[in-house]
C-alpha cells in the first residue's frame, strides 16, 4: 500500500511587513551601497509639481507602511524611450503621507493628463491600480475615455487631485481603500 502525503495550501502572500526590505531597503534601515531609492521620475520639461497624499483603510485609519509607485507620460504626452516616468515612494511611518516630485504629464493618446498610481501594502494580495487626474484639466477630464466609464460623478472625483492650499505646484491625492469615499480602482 502506498501512502500519499497531501500538502495543504498555504495562505496567500501579501506585500506584508517585508515589502520595504526588498523594494526600498533604505526605508527599512538597510544600507545597500548599490541601491538608489527611486524618488523622482526624471522626466524632462514640463512644470515641476509635487504630489502628496495619504492612504486610509476601510476603518479610516492611515496605512503607514504602504509602498506606492507612479508611472506617467512626459509633458508632451510621450512614453517614449529615455523617459523613465516612473518612481517609487513609501508612506511615512509616522504621518502616513507619501510624496512624489515629478512634472505634470501632457495629454497622451486622447486621454487627459494623468499619472498611473499603484499601491502595495499588507493585506493586499495584488497591488491596487488607479489613476491621478488634475482638477485644472476640466475639459480634458470631461473627454477622457476612462473617466467617462465611471457614471457616478462622486466616484469619478475620487481620481481627481486638487491643489494643496498654501503650496505652490503641489497637488493633493488622498486614497480610501474601501467604504465611504472609496477610490476607484482599475482591474488591469
Amino acid at each position: 500500500m502506498v501512502l500519499k502525503k497531501t500538502l495543504k495550501e498555504t495562505p496567500s502572500q501579501t506585500a506584508g511587513p517585508y515589502v520595504h526590505i526588498g523594494t526600498l531597503p533604505s526605508v527599512a534601515g538597510i544600507d545597500v551601497p548599490t541601491h538608489r531609492t527611486p524618488g523622482n521620475t526624471g522626466l524632462e520639461g514640463g512644470a515641476p509639481i509635487i504630489i502628496r497624499g495619504t492612504i486610509r483603510d476601510g476603518g479610516g485609519d492611515l496605512v503607514k507602511d504602504a509602498m506606492v509607485e507612479i508611472w506617467q507620460a512626459n509633458a508632451g504626452g510621450s512614453y517614449g524611450p529615455g523617459r523613465t516616468g516612473w518612481a517609487r515612494s513609501h508612506t511615512d511611518f509616522e504621518t502616513g503621507e507619501f510624496r512624489f516630485e515629478t512634472m505634470k504629464p501632457g495629454k497622451a493618446g486622447g486621454q487627459a493628463p494623468h499619472i498611473t498610481f499603484m499601491i502595495f501594502a499588507r493585506g493586499i494580495n495584488l497591488h491596487l491600480h488607479t489613476r491621478i487626474y488634475f482638477s485644472d484639466e476640466a475639459d480634458a477630464n470631461a473627454a477622457d475615455p476612462l473617466l467617462n466609464l465611471i457614471a457616478d460623478a462622486g466616484r469619478r472625483n475620487t481620481l481627481i487631485a486638487q491643489p494643496d492650499p498654501g503650496s505652490n505646484n503641489t497637488w493633493r491625492f488622498d486614497v480610501v481603500l474601501q467604504g465611504e469615499g472609496e477610490t476607484v480602482f482599475l482591474d488591469i
